[in-house]
Formats: C-alpha cells, sequence, structure tokens
C-alpha cells in the first residue's frame, strides 16, 4: 500500500467510477467496498461508502461524501503514453459516456475528474530543445486538444 493515497470524493458514484477506471488501466483491481449504513448520516444503506483501488499499481480511494465538494481541474491525474495509438485508446476511453475534452492534452471524464493524457515525448523534447523549437511545438501543442505526437515533433523539427 501506498503511504500517500490520493482520496477522490463523489456523490454517490465512487464504486461506478473506481469501475470505470479499472476498467480502462492494465495492472489495475478494486480492492476493498466498504459499505453505508443506518449510522452514517444521510447514506443510504447498502451503497459504496468508500472504494478502494488501483491503477496502474498506484493506490486511490473512492469516497461517496455526498453533493458538497466537486472535482476542479486544479488537480488532475496526468498520464504517461508513449504511442499516439496508446493516447488515442486511453483519450476516447476516459471521454467514454459524457466526458469532455479540453485545451493540451487535458481532459474531463465522465464524473468531472481532470485527467491529461501526454506522450512522453512531450517533456523529453521540451527539456532538451533550444528556445526556437520548443517554442513552436509549444505553439503547436496550445492549438490542440488531444495531443498528436507526430504534429508535435513536426513543429519541433521546423522551430
Amino acid at each position: 500500500m501506498d503511504k500517500i493515497t490520493p482520496c477522490l470524493w463523489f456523490d454517490g458514484q465512487a464504486e461506478e467510477a473506481a469501475r470505470f477506471y479499472t476498467g480502462i488501466f492494465a495492472n489495475s483491481h478494486i480492492g476493498s467496498v466498504s459499505r453505508s449504513n443506518e449510522a452514517i448520516p444521510g447514506g443510504k444503506p447498502g451503497q459504496a461508502l468508500v472504494v478502494t483501488f488501483q491503477l496502474e499499481g498506484r493506490s486511490f480511494t473512492g469516497l461517496n461524501g455526498g453533493p458538497q465538494f466537486k472535482f476542479s481541474p486544479a488537480i488532475s491525474l496526468a498520464v504517461d503514453v508513449t504511442t499516439q495509438d496508446e493516447l488515442d485508446t486511453l483519450w476516447d476511453k476516459l471521454l467514454a459516456g459524457g466526458g469532455s475534452p479540453s485545451q493540451c492534452g487535458w481532459l474531463t471524464d465522465r464524473f468531472g475528474l481532470s485527467w491529461q493524457v501526454v506522450p512522453k515525448q512531450l517533456s523529453e523534447l521540451m527539456s532538451s530543445g533550444t528556445g526556437p523549437k520548443v517554442v513552436a511545438m509549444t505553439k503547436a501543442m496550445l492549438k490542440m486538444s488531444k495531443l498528436d505526437i507526430a504534429q508535435l515533433r513536426r513543429a519541433y523539427d521546423e522551430g
């Protein structure tokens, strides 16, 4: 178990979200589900209260805490990918069922959680390139919703 585990606050969808996420990522599974009971104020007996799960080996907790708090892009989960096919597949799966794309590789899934789907090549190029190359690639990236590795590389090479 990780020493620090992110706890994601849901409004009744923690178990559904955990199943959704573990169905997308390899090396992922639901660990345990604690259910609400009559002692929990406002709880629905039998509904998942706390769900533990792992995504790619990292531990998470889903809490059905109610409608008081919502996700915001101030916290996001970043996923490194290596190929365009992996990026496209993950992007489509995370958007399934009502998610919405944003800018520069960001999206919000149907539960309101923000994700960054980012090719490893992006950080490699940004940290190793010269000013004009990085600027050209950054300008190209700012025009994208889902990132396109070939277009980013082309902009970098032409910069």
